[in-house]
């Protein structure tokens, strides 16, 4: 019996080592930067899994497991999708994964999809490798969890924040629901750009970062709503089962950023991330199809990092047909009732705080908890 359970814990451990993740954006991102929030799965050798079929989740997973409905009711919200340079395939990737979940088409034709510069043009930023995968996990994603809403995908020419809020700026200002999948440290001159997310009215989810324990901006703003990750097991019919603390997401206390007057938690002083959280880890991650070659390859990815959390809970606002209601990240606080609450698993030492440990209630890494259903959105 000994022998056998030993066996098994080898097994369980190479098959651990083997399947691998690499973040799409190697590196820290340098002052006045940002980089991109996901990871890809890798072989043994480190470089990416690429496919001709789809592996992870796709749109009927993260549906059933956090009870969404399949559309909205009486309007067609536009999620708009704010990244870094060109990702020239994105409408024929589109395409391809619709085809392959059965979901409506999308395209610019029939004026679901949308692709403009950072002003609103159709002059692109150069194309860049990592952050077209970037592009088409965050795309595929929002079609996937609300099939019938507008995408419109807003490229900045480059990862800079001056660029990058360029970008967001023309996204509020016609969409109804903004995701970002990017961050990067936190600076004393951060606040001065918070202009740029003080939207009421407007949800706007900020991926918190896939390094683990620490906190970046601007998921660190206190009018936006921060995203956690976490770990998503489901039932053999993908009905909810558990989650854990994703170990790479992002969470702390902000060293700037003012705590806003709805979040009451009483380990920060300043504005603490997160606020909600999704899917993040890339073992649990996204079927991603992106035909840009990255890293020499293209086809089907599984992709995970903060950057799959953020277009999921985007989208969950949409399908929630509330966002005249909603003011900054407030709203889940409120409403609890309708998120999983996720009390296990750590993204950092911490000394056991919830800052970094999945706790009964609120925590750092996961927030408030999981969409179960659009009620807390």
């Amino acid at each position: 019996m000994f022998l056998r359970v030993v066996i098994a814990t080898f097994l369980l451990s190479a098959a651990a080592m083997a399947a691998g993740s690499r973040p799409v954006c190697p590196g820290p991102a340098a002052f006045g930067t940002a980089r991109c929030h996901s990871h890809v799965t890798t072989d043994k050798k480190g470089n990416p899994n690429a496919s001709a079929a789809p592996s992870g989740y796709g749109p009927v997973q993260f549906q059933t497991a956090y009870s969404l409905p399949s559309g909205t009711a009486g309007s067609t919200p536009t999620i708009a999708i704010v990244d870094a340079y060109d990702d020239p395939n994105i409408e024929s990737d589109l395409a391809v994964y619709s085809s392959q979940y059965g979901l409506p088409s999308c395209t610019t034709a029939n004026g679901c999809f949308k692709k403009v510069n950072q002003t609103g043009g159709a002059s692109y930023p150069r194309k860049d490798a990592g952050w077209s995968l970037e592009i088409s996990l965050d795309v595929e994603i929002a079609h996937a969890v609300c099939p019938n809403c507008k995408i419109l995908l807003v490229e900045a020419a480059s990862n800079s924040f001056a660029n990058l809020l360029a970008a967001e700026d023309y996204a509020v200002a016609h969409a109804t629901v903004v995701s970002n999948s990017w961050g990067g440290g936190e600076s004393s001159s951060e606040t001065s750009n918070d202009s740029h997310f003080n939207h009421p009215n407007h949800p706007i989810t900020f991926s918190s970062g896939d390094s683990g324990y620490g906190v970046e901006y601007p998921a660190a703003s206190q009018y936006v709503t921060a995203v956690g990750g976490t770990t998503l097991t489901l039932n053999s019919n993908n009905s909810y089962k558990s989650e854990t603390v994703w170990s790479g997401a992002g969470s702390g206390c902000s060293a700037y950023e003012p705590k806003p007057t709805w979040q009451v938690d009483a380990g920060c002083v300043r504005r603490t991330v997160a606020d909600v959280a999704a899917d993040a880890d890339p073992n649990t991650g996204a079927a991603v199809y992106d035909s840009v070659r990255y890293q020499g390859r293209s086809g089907w990815f599984q992709v995970g990092g903060t950057s799959l959390a953020s277009p999921i809970i985007a989208s969950v606002y949409a399908l929630a047909g509330n966002a005249a209601n909603t003011t900054d990240g407030s709203y889940p606080y409120a409403h609890t009732s309708g998120l999983h609450d996720v009390t296990s698993g750590s993204n950092g030492s911490c000394s056991g705080s919830y800052l970094c440990t999945g706790k009964v209630g609120y925590d750092g890494p996961t927030g408030n908890g999981t969409p179960n259903n659009t009620a807390a959105f």
